[in-house]
């Protein structure tokens, strides 16, 4: 009884003292807020409501404070705390003079206000730590300064962590969870726990069993071996933007796989040689039945994940792989259900170094022979076809006499010069842009070869561009050729005539002037390309010199303008001047106007004939040819070509 009696009467004495200690400074607190403006309620319920003011300003005397009392440092209680923020990047930022960066009140709230982090109405509460976080990291003129993107806590919203989280999740992932909450560090520092190395642990705080699975696997050893160039969770999944695999825009999503995710490492060759992993391994799976279906949109194909595993890879070697040898029929049944040991021994990735197994060996032996036979066959069949070409249009040339000039020397010389300049320009132009393309393959040299034969054949395009001009204005040939070259309304009724007669709908042939519709659009296409192809493509020859007095963005027009310029040039060539002059039955196999300037009169019957007639038009051109071998030939450009 005498113990018990005591012990009561301790208990009842520190009841009083607390009671008077609490009462005491609520009394102060009172006394304070009369100056102070703190809310004395919310000060109560806050994490700080036991104590009282001087408890943390302790160097307030007498009313009034003099001197002014120092600011207030939180390491008084929370030192370590404190010492974790002072090696964080936030204070560091602070230290830099960023006056922005967060102290402890930036993420805590009002110092005199501070609510408990498990009041859901805390900013440093889980299901708020985002919004906190979102105040400086997701507000762009807040970062600008720092050099920091707003993105990532943007992407952090749309990820799978960020989306449970709003909607309720206490589980997901927030951003404490990955970079820590007090000592922040940057991801170069070893200590982060967003450091490369220290990257599946940190995953493994919720991950736990994929996280050791992975570091079992052979990612997972070389990561722990130092290995920089293996991936961590991160490289496969993303950072901040992290999908589940069943969404189509996902790194990890089945048809993502192979064109992005493995491929990052696998298709090039820097694993080759440092590794000896071979490379091209997305190219060649998207080669094969798997990959050619993967890319027509199946849903069920096989991926490298079906085949490799997701987070259990380990080498073909390892017994325990899903690629060993001893495991291949169960991983083909998995989609091939009855697959035996003959089906499994099939090459996946199509051109990878085959095996030494006598299939492989038979299949080298099959390809080999066929390109043998290929080759072979269709250059047999390329020589003979050409013997042949060639003697049918010579024999159609010495068919019968052709007496209507239509192209004199001096215009022929013109279209050689076009027509070789314009083919080198192009096979240069598309090879410098394609330079894996057949095209460069043809061309052989350097770079630097085909840059130099692509402007030399521009300067001779835009030097035979000014002669033309000259020829066309100063010449009685070509100003007359400039009368007949200029577009008139009969052209559209002659178009209209030829398409109703070669569609059945007219009996009467078409008859056109010297130079028909097509015949006028196509020189007038040339015209028109050759400046836009001379303008674009000086100013990006001297592209240093032109910005000085043309904005960037002028480059870019050119650029594009040059390219699609060519493209439709070498198209309009192919599809309409090659009809006219090639595959046209009227002219077939050739129209030799290019060769020696004349047609057969037959062929002029389809214009509409010179005064005279055509024969006295064919009578005039020999007249013409016989004064010519009599008599000094006059110079080019002052003749005027009979039945023109």
């Amino acid at each position: 009884m005498p113990s018990s009696g005591f012990g009561f009467g301790l208990r009842l004495a520190v009841v009083v003292l607390v009671c008077g200690v609490s009462s005491l400074a609520q009394n102060k607190r009172l006394n304070c807020a009369e100056c102070h403006e703190v809310d004395p309620a919310a000060f109560q319920a806050s994490v700080h409501g036991v104590l009282g003011c001087a408890d943390c300003h302790s160097d307030v005397g007498r009313f009034p404070h003099e001197p002014a009392p120092v600011p207030v440092s939180c390491a008084q209680c929370h030192a370590e705390v404190q010492q974790a923020h002072e090696s964080g990047v936030h204070a560091l930022a602070v230290r830099k003079g960023k006056s922005q960066a967060p102290g402890c009140a930036g993420c805590h709230g009002p110092p005199h206000a501070i609510p408990p982090s498990a009041d859901p109405g805390s900013p440093t509460h889980r299901a708020s730590i985002p919004k906190t976080c979102g105040q400086c990291h997701g507000v762009r003129f807040v970062l600008e300064g720092t050099g920091l993107s707003a993105q990532p806590f943007l992407s952090y919203q749309q990820s799978v962590h960020g989306q449970a989280v709003a909607a309720g999740s206490e589980k997901a992932a927030v951003c404490t969870d990955c970079h820590r909450a007090h000592d922040v560090l940057p991801a170069n520092d070893s200590r982060s726990r967003i450091f490369k190395f220290n990257v599946p642990a940190t995953c493994g705080q919720c991950h736990e069993e994929v996280s050791n699975e992975f570091m079992a696997s052979i990612h997972g050893r070389s990561v722990a071996r130092g290995n920089w160039q293996a991936p961590v969770c991160t490289d496969c999944h993303g950072i901040h933007l992290i999908k589940p695999h069943i969404d189509p825009t996902s790194s990890v999503a089945a048809q993502a796989l192979a064109r992005t995710t493995c491929a990052q490492c696998h298709e090039g060759v820097r694993l080759a040689q440092e590794f000896g992993v071979p490379g091209r391994r997305a190219t060649t799976y998207l080669d094969s039945y798997h990959g050619l279906a993967s890319r027509l949109g199946s849903g069920v194909v096989a991926n490298c994940a079906s085949c490799h595993g997701v987070h259990n890879i380990l080498p073909s070697s390892d017994p325990r792989s899903m690629v060993h040898k001893a495991n291949l029929v169960t991983t083909c049944g998995q989609c091939h259900p009855g697959a035996g040991v003959n089906f499994a021994v099939g090459v996946v990735h199509v051109d990878a170094p085959l095996s030494r197994d006598m299939g492989s060996v038979g299949t080298r032996w099959v390809r080999r022979f066929y390109l043998v036979l290929i080759f072979a066959t269709i250059g047999f069949m390329l020589v003979h076809n050409g013997i042949l070409w060639r003697r049918k249009a010579l024999l159609r040339r010495a068919a019968g006499p052709r007496p209507v000039l239509r192209m004199t020397l001096n215009q022929r010389v013109q279209h050689w010069i076009l027509l070789l300049s314009f083919i080198l320009l192009a096979l240069t132009g598309f090879a410098l842009k394609y330079p894996d393309s057949w095209m460069a393959w043809l061309l052989g040299g350097s770079e630097t070869l085909r840059r130099i034969a692509h402007r030399v054949a521009g300067v001779v395009l835009l030097i035979l561009g000014l002669y033309h001009a000259g020829y066309m204005l100063l010449t009685r040939e070509g100003r007359q050729g400039l009368r007949d070259f200029r577009p008139v309304r009969q052209d559209l009724a002659d178009l209209l005539h030829n398409l109703r007669f070669h569609l059945g709908l007219r009996d009467e042939r078409p008859r056109f002037p010297r130079f028909s519709y097509a015949e006028k659009a196509e020189y007038l296409a040339v015209v028109w390309g050759t400046v836009l192809m001379g303008i674009t493509g000086l100013m990006l020859w001297f592209e240093v010199q032109v910005i000085h007095w043309l904005p960037r963005w002028s480059i870019d027009i050119a650029t594009a303008i040059h390219f699609y310029e060519a493209i439709l040039a070498v198209l309009a060539i192919l599809v309409w001047h090659s009809y006219h002059v090639m595959l046209d039955p009227d002219v077939y196999p050739l129209n030799w106007a290019f060769w020696d300037g004349r047609v057969p009169e037959e062929h002029a019957e389809t214009q509409s004939p010179p005064q005279g007639g055509h024969a006295e038009a064919a009578e005039k051109a020999a007249e013409s040819e016989a004064d010519a071998k009599e008599k000094p030939a006059e110079p080019p450009g002052e003749q005027e070509p009979p039945g023109a």
